[in-house]
């Protein structure tokens, strides 16, 4: 038998254990109970007429990625349906708010056999689409067994991830050939695909560099804007454990020289926003939830965004005085979240010493000189203090930023070319 038919089995035979794990889930949040019978498979939408194409995009992250490539095969192709799943609460609400009338949410089934075929035999992708690197090894083979064609876009695989494939070459081998193309983000990732399996494999670039702006509600902006006022003021992004401990005290180091300072911090899961503001009230700033409906007033010190799909609101607003953004993810092993976003408006942008899932990224920024990297949290406080410090350097680095995000536009063109074959063949 092989790897691959015994991981079937074994999921077939572990159902106790998987609705106990989701049942777990579910307490913690991150499940929604009206929407679990998807992860089973059970479709809550009809499956639209004509041509579907299917994306899968693990996180948050990965549907950032997907958002702009759905816009453009839309473009390329009219009268396309689109199908995206994913397997977060946090990148549902983000699709929620950001996907087109012909492109529809579902959450990803949990890879047991019976509840993948039920999954596809609803939906009948005409092309599979998997954005970055969740393989789930049941859903890929029983896609490829029906001649969906199957293309890997974005790939990226980290160290670890490789060593653990690895150890099962067979199973990666299975796995990964089952992939009509991959389309790997650089070099390096195109022979990390290529040793582990991958039949055909192009380098066509990372997605992340051609996402657009994030959107922001003009509204909402002005509302901020207001409300804020002339405030000196900065941002922690996508926040963290151990993040948002050093914003705070970054604050208390900075508020004697500037009383009126207002710092912002949208953690990366939202439900954290309670304990977020209490650590703030701990160290005496007065705090304030934006889900609750509340804005800065004059007496707040640390305003705790904790919302959906509103990133590109404290970017836009930041950016509009050539304002600070730490990029959060980076101070603790989470391999640091995406830093072109607050490149796109012009940002001055710090972020920590671990950015591996966001290394080309990174790395352009550091080549040009328009990031600057915080090696612990104790270092923060003494980083955001000189850039406030220094105006003419913050702007230095926000202009370097904002080229560095305008130089990648054709990313979206090579990966169109490379799909071209494959839209050519859906059925019209």
């Amino acid at each position: 038998m092989s790897l691959l038919a015994t991981y079937r089995c074994i999921g077939t035979a572990a159902g106790p254990l998987v609705e106990a794990y989701l049942a777990r889930r579910l307490r913690q949040g991150k499940e929604d109970a009206e929407r679990l019978p998807e992860r089973r498979g059970q479709a809550s939408l009809p499956r639209p007429d004509g041509a579907l194409v299917w994306l899968h995009a693990a996180s948050v992250g990965e549907a950032a990625s997907a958002l702009i490539l759905i816009d453009r095969l839309l473009a390329a192709r009219p009268g396309l349906q689109v199908l995206v799943t994913t397997g977060t609460v946090t990148s549902a609400g983000l699709l929620r708010d950001r996907l087109p009338p012909a492109a529809r949410h579902q959450f990803v089934p949990v890879d047991r056999p019976d509840w993948v075929a039920a999954f596809l035999d609803h939906w009948r992708p005409d092309l599979a689409l998997w954005v970055e690197s969740e393989l789930w090894p049941t859903l890929i083979a029983a896609t490829a067994a029906r001649g969906i064609p199957m293309v890997l876009v974005n790939a990226r695989m980290s160290d670890r991830s490789a060593r653990r494939w690895g150890m099962l070459p067979g199973l990666a081998r299975e796995v990964l050939g089952r992939f009509d193309l991959c389309l790997a983000r650089n070099a390096e990732q195109a022979d990390r695909f290529r040793t582990l399996g991958a039949r055909e494999v192009e380098v066509t670039g990372n997605l992340k560099f051609a996402a657009a702006p994030l959107p922001a509600a003009p509204a909402a902006q002005e509302a901020l804007h207001t409300a804020i006022g002339g405030r000196p003021f900065w941002l922690a992004a996508s926040t963290h454990d151990g993040e948002e401990q050093a914003a705070i005290e970054t604050h208390r180091r900075l508020a004697p020289q500037h009383p009126d300072l207002l710092t912002i911090i949208v953690p990366r899961h939202p439900q954290r926003g309670a304990a977020v503001a209490a650590l703030a009230e701990e160290a005496g700033l007065p705090a304030a939830r934006r889900s609750l409906e509340a804005l800065p007033t004059p007496a707040c010190a640390v305003y705790v965004a904790d919302t959906l799909g509103e990133m590109g609101l404290f970017f836009g607003l930041t950016g509009q005085r050539d304002g600070i953004v730490f990029v959060g993810g980076s101070l603790t092993p989470r391999g640091g979240h995406n830093p072109l976003e607050p490149a796109h408006f012009g940002c001055a942008i710090l972020h920590g010493p671990d950015m591996r899932n966001n290394l080309e990224m990174a790395e352009a920024l550091a080549e040009a000189g328009a990031a600057l990297t915080i090696a612990t949290p104790d270092a923060l406080p003494g980083a955001v203090e000189i850039l406030f410090a220094t105006p003419t350097e913050r702007r230095r680095l926000a202009a370097a930023a904002s080229q560095v995000a305008q130089a990648h536009a054709n990313v979206l063109d090579r990966a169109m070319a490379a799909l071209a074959p494959f839209l050519d063949r859906l059925p019209a």
